[in-house]
């Protein structure tokens, strides 16, 4: 079948894909444009199916036209043309999609809806809020009242309170101190004597014992009052001329096996007396009561020192 000998083309006759083959361009075929078919004088119109109009008349269903020309019979479902099936129709006749309003709240006065009623939503958690507010400020202060009440019966002395404190309250005695002596006041024995040629001192007026540096010199502290019995420390202040010195140290009749370290602590320079003041210290054991500290130079002692006080601190 061709379009000289049929009239206008057919839909079967209409190949889509026509341009591509030699005989569809001989017969003027062209790519397609516009949504058309390929060859000259293809249609392109919205119809249901079974009822395209060719030549003025209708056009019969495709199942009896297929048979008529080809002779073979092809089993009989729904007749075109019958009922036009929506779902066959060209895709060029479906419209726009309808527009969709969506869906208006329907708050139950009719009319126009509107949306949920969040002012009243908002102005009841604003009525809650305000409520906790007010009772906590509420407890706050009744509590500051309280404490008020509290503070001031508490600062009213009572009649227990005004009376002479009880003997727990009292502060307990305080300890005696510990003995001090300076050296004018020691006992000097073997050539020592007082002086206050040389700074520094620090004895009343400046007075220190000198005359130190020969055998069997000697300071003794007759000591009385000691409160308890124990181990102290005995510290004495003294001054060496830029040189190491050592004496020995008997307590209460008994010399110690340690001689009496008098270093040069204070780093002064040989025969500078005035810088060379410093202190040492030695442990002792004294009684209760009375004790007898004397310092002396004997054989092997290096005695160039001057003595300025002696004091005890607990060991």
């Amino acid at each position: 079948m061709t379009p000289g000998n049929n009239g206008a083309s057919t839909p079967e006759d209409d190949d889509p894909f026509g341009y591509l083959y030699e005989d569809g361009q001989a017969a003027g075929a062209q790519p397609p444009s516009g949504g058309g078919y390929g060859y000259p004088g293809s249609v392109n119109r919205v119809r249901p199916v079974g009822e395209r109009q060719y030549g003025g008349q209708q056009a019969a269903a495709p199942t009896a036209q297929y048979q008529q020309q080809y002779g073979q019979t092809v089993p009989q479902q729904q007749p075109y043309g019958a009922q036009p099936n929506a779902h066959y129709q060209a895709p060029e006749s479906f419209g726009a999609p309808p527009t969709q309003q969506p869906p208006a709240y329907n708050n139950g006065g009719g009319g126009r809806g509107r949306g949920p009623n969040t002012k009243g939503l908002l102005i009841g958690a604003i009525a809650v809020v305000a409520a906790v507010v007010i009772g906590i400020s509420v407890a706050m202060m009744n509590g500051n009242s309280d404490n008020k009440t509290g503070d001031q019966a508490g600062s009213t002395p009572s009649v227990s309170q005004s009376a002479s404190p009880s003997a727990s309250s009292s502060s307990p005695a305080a300890e005696a101190e510990l003995p001090k002596i300076d050296a004018k006041a020691l006992l000097l024995g073997g050539g020592a004597a007082t002086a206050s040629d040389v700074d520094g001192a620090k004895a009343d007026g400046g007075v220190y014992v000198s005359g130190f540096n020969a055998v069997g010199a000697s300071v003794t502290w007759n000591m009385s009052g000691l409160a308890k019995s124990g181990n102290y420390r005995l510290y004495v202040n003294y001054g060496v001329p830029g040189k190491d010195a050592t004496a020995t140290l008997t307590v209460n009749g008994t010399a110690q096996s340690r001689a009496l370290n008098l270093s040069n602590f204070a780093k002064a320079s040989e025969g500078d007396y005035a810088k060379g003041w410093t202190e040492t210290w030695a442990s002792v054991q004294l009684n209760k009561g009375s004790n007898t500290i004397k310092i002396s130079c004997e054989q092997g002692d290096q005695c160039d020192v001057n003595f300025d006080q002696l004091y005890l601190v607990k060991g």
